[in-house]
């Protein structure tokens, strides 16, 4: 008895925790699409993710975590470099891409349908099948994705933004599945997985953001935005992030992380003057109810 209340009791607080990253996160929308008018795209992701790195490594450093960087095995090296090139390289490139090129709820929406594509993915690789319940989550979630941004016309000037951001919703959910893999072994700690992984993507990012964009000027407003996305919204957050992985399937998580559709919609109400009608509100409405749905465990008998 005891012990199935501590693993409700930590499933609980890691879906609470897992829930103030995606506020973060969705916070990090607002904050970008306002640096985007000044600084290029992967130049700016390049940056806020390397300054990032930066404070884990410092952190690893304080606490003395650099002895479990030297430890890792030359096949977990190699997992986390692909995990950075998934989930930083590609993922937050085309990410930050579609956001100069595309408007945010457009973004948002692409986004949104990497939680079918995990559950897919969950069942091949990690043997995690989704019950009914989490199934119908999922649905509705996807439901809700269409209903709240219907009708969605792209055009023609907007093609090559919405390829780049289908190629970074497929590279999301195989981070997504392969973050769910590396942490739920518990063989590497969340602070080394965030600190390598992101260190590698972020390279690879302001490499290629150097080669084919303009040097930008950035002003102390912009460092002031990247140091709050780089410490908080990124440093905290994906390490945070990586800790609730250790306790959440893939499609939970995936499902938590669908919840930033409605955050970033209200927040956009909130600083972007963009309107919330009754459909968009319906929407939100349905993406709730599924994320619910899929926290809900059946007891087997």
């Amino acid at each position: 008895m005891t012990s199935t209340l501590n693993r409700n009791s930590a499933h609980t607080t890691a879906t609470l925790q897992a829930l103030l990253v995606t506020f973060l996160w969705s916070t990090s929308w607002v904050l970008v699409k306002w640096g985007l008018s000044d600084i290029p795209a992967l130049t700016f992701a390049g940056i806020r993710y390397s300054a990032a790195f930066v404070c884990l490594a410092c952190l690893a450093a304080a606490t003395r975590q650099n002895s479990r960087l030297q430890a890792l095995s030359l096949r977990q090296w190699g997992k986390l470099a692909l995990l950075g090139l998934f989930y930083y390289t590609i993922t937050q490139g085309a990410q930050f891409y579609g956001l100069a090129s595309l408007p945010a709820i457009t973004v948002s929406l692409l986004f949104n349908f990497t939680t079918p594509i995990v559950a897919l993915f969950g069942m091949l690789w990690l043997a995690e099948k989704p019950g009914l319940l989490q199934w119908t989550g999922i649905l509705l979630c996807t439901a809700a994705g269409v209903i709240f941004f219907y009708p969605v016309e792209f055009p023609p000037s907007q093609i090559i933004g919405i390829i780049v951001v289908v190629a970074g919703v497929c590279a999301n959910a195989i981070a997504a599945i392969m973050g769910r893999d590396i942490n739920r072994s518990c063989d590497v700690p969340p602070l080394a997985v965030t600190t390598v992984s992101m260190g590698i993507g972020a390279f690879i990012l302001m490499a290629v953001g150097i080669i084919i964009e303009p040097v930008p000027k950035i002003t102390l407003l912009n460092w002031g935005m990247i140091a709050w996305l780089a410490v908080v919204n990124t440093a905290l957050a994906f390490t945070l992030w990586n800790h609730t992985l250790r306790t959440l399937p893939a499609v939970e998580s995936s499902i938590i992380n669908s919840t930033m559709m409605v955050q970033i919609a209200i927040l956009a109400w909130l600083f972007l003057g963009e309107r919330i009608t009754l459909q968009k509100g319906i929407g939100m409405t349905l993406a709730v109810i599924g994320t619910i749905l899929v926290q809900i465990r059946l007891k087997r008998l």
